[in-house]
This record gives C-alpha cells, structure tokens and sequence, in this order.
C-alpha cells in the first residue's frame, strides 16, 4: 500500500507542482497594483473634478436665470411707475 500512495504521490508532484509564493512574485503583484492605481489616478481625478465644476456651474446658471427673471419683473414695474408718473405729471 505504501508503494501505491508513494506513487501516487510523485505522480502528483509531476502533475500539480506546489508554487511557493516567493518574495519576488510578491513584488511583481505589489508593482502591478501600483502601475494600475498610477494609471486610473488622473483619470479618477479629473472626472471628479469635471463633475464639481459641472455641478457649479448648474448652480450659477440656476441663479443667474432667477435674476435675469426678476430684472424682468423690476424693469416692467419700473416702467410701469415711469407711465403712471408721465400721465399724473401732465393731468395736473
């Protein structure tokens, strides 16, 4: 039985050969993730970048379109005022 199992066993360390994690496969993994975390940092940071200046911009065109409608209103109230004091100033 043992010659079975001692067979089979070197049998399975042709087949499946056990990989020790070394210390420069570490280092190859850890480079990686620093190259892929180089490459996707400006581009992370400059969408968010674009979406704060996009989301302001909303917020100052919301307000500009509020005071352009009410520079509306004041101009025709004033005009409205300008009318009224041009007719009482020639009925009197």
């Amino acid at each position: 039985m043992s010659e079975k199992t001692e067979l089979l066993e070197e049998i399975d360390a042709v087949l499946n050969p056990k990989k020790a994690l070394d210390l420069n496969y570490f280092f190859y993994v850890l480079l990686t993730v620093f190259f892929i975390v180089a490459m996707l940092f400006p581009k992370i940071y400059i969408q968010q970048q674009i979406y704060f200046t996009s989301r302001d911009i909303a917020k100052l065109k919301g307000e500009y379109d509020t005071l352009k409608e009410e520079n509306r209103l004041i101009r025709a109230s004033v005009e409205s005022i300008r009318f009224k004091n041009q007719i009482l100033d020639t009925l009197f």
